[in-house]
């Protein structure tokens, strides 16, 4: 089944929950992607990790006092209750609890006195469905603590857990303004991946329309239109959210830190240029089927033609024969039938002979 780029009943009927509500009021938004919230902590420093899997509120509790590196990692959004509690341990305001419960956010950053909050799109590829899958990613900064809220437990950040854990590169010597860029920099690493797999699913769609287009191929066509519009709504705000972040003059944001924004921005206007070059592409697929589709008609028109053509002089010779007059002598005749339908088969070839050699038949 292939996925429709419409917003969802469910996700209006939520939305007008909201109609009333004071400013800041956590609503969910969006469809539950799993039953079961689940919570794990890294707490590191140069020399020791801690990890906890499956954590409770009294571990964020305990980690919330550590002069460590803390990253807390929620996966689900849905329980609204569980995401309130985590805010007002870490001091969040209000509004930023009411974004991360919205899976439908728009990317974005905001800086408060005591933490950042950036929401972005995490995007994935669906082999099975050919679509761009997304799930929206919250992260928190504040001094010593990291926390993120996924809709769903997912792998994309795996390889940034399993560098903290062997110690690789640079990210346990630096402080959590590193782990919230890495982060940042593992989703839209995951972009190029989701990305170059759709482009090759779009190679292949374009050689399918040049060697046999076909009507389905129609559909297709305007459904990756519908995931081009998608992905540029998840592009674009993130260039300015990246961009923002790099100039932003807060504290929690070391110098050393900016060089790497700097690159990450560059790799959204990469990321960009990619999405534009697939929407001109899908533009030029959609002008090639319908060139397709003309020169296809016009082969069987010119079939057609051709067969008319050569049936026009024998249904004229079969026609002046087919009249009731007495006096035609060759009906008579005692070859004149078999000599008819030689002159009728010697006209034909003509025909196809002359056809043949000014190319009409190629």
């Amino acid at each position: 089944m292939k996925k429709n780029r419409r917003i969802k009943k469910q996700d209006v009927f939520r939305r007008g929950k909201k109609a009333g509500l004071p400013p800041g009021t956590p609503v969910f938004v969006g469809e539950k992607k799993q039953e079961v919230i689940g919570i794990s902590i890294m707490n590191y420093s140069t020399e020791e990790i801690e990890e906890i899997q499956n954590a409770t509120f009294d571990d964020c509790l305990i980690a919330h006092d550590s002069s460590n590196i803390v990253w807390i990692n929620v996966d689900g959004i849905h329980d609204v209750n569980a995401t309130q509690a985590l805010a007002k341990l870490f001091g969040l305001h209000p509004l930023t609890t009411e974004d991360i419960s919205n899976s439908n956010q728009r990317p974005k950053a905001e800086e408060f006195d005591d933490y950042l909050f950036w929401a972005l799109k995490m995007l994935t590829y669906s082999g099975e469905s050919n679509t761009i899958e997304d799930e929206n990613v919250s992260i928190i900064l504040t001094r010593n603590h990291v926390i993120t809220f996924q809709e769903r437990q997912s792998d994309l950040l795996n390889p940034i857990r399993e560098r903290i854990r062997l110690s690789k590169g640079k990210i346990r010597g630096k402080g959590a303004d590193y782990l919230a860029y890495a982060i940042m920099d593992g989703v839209v690493d995951g972009y190029f991946v989701a990305l170059e797999q759709f482009g090759d699913y779009i190679e292949q769609l374009d050689d399918e329309i040049l060697t046999a287009p076909a009507k389905t191929h129609m559909q297709e066509l305007h459904r990756l239109k519908r995931e081009i519009v998608f992905l540029r709504k998840a592009v674009w705000p993130l260039r300015e959210e990246v961009s923002a972040i790099e100039k932003s003059s807060s504290r929690l944001i070391d110098a050393a830190i900016r060089p790497f924004l700097r690159d990450l921005y560059d790799h959204t206007i990469q990321i960009i240029d990619i999405v534009e070059t697939y929407r001109d592409i899908i533009g030029g697929m959609h002008d090639t089927f319908l060139s397709g589709m003309g020169n296809r008609m016009n082969q069987i028109m010119k079939v057609l033609t051709i067969i008319g053509t050569i049936f026009i002089p024998l249904t004229f010779i079969v026609g002046v024969y087919g009249m009731n007059f007495d006096n035609m002598p060759e009906l008579k005749w005692k070859w004149g039938y078999f000599g008819l339908w030689g002159i009728m088969a010697a006209l034909g070839l003509a025909m196809l002979a002359i056809f043949k050699k000014r190319k009409w038949l190629s």
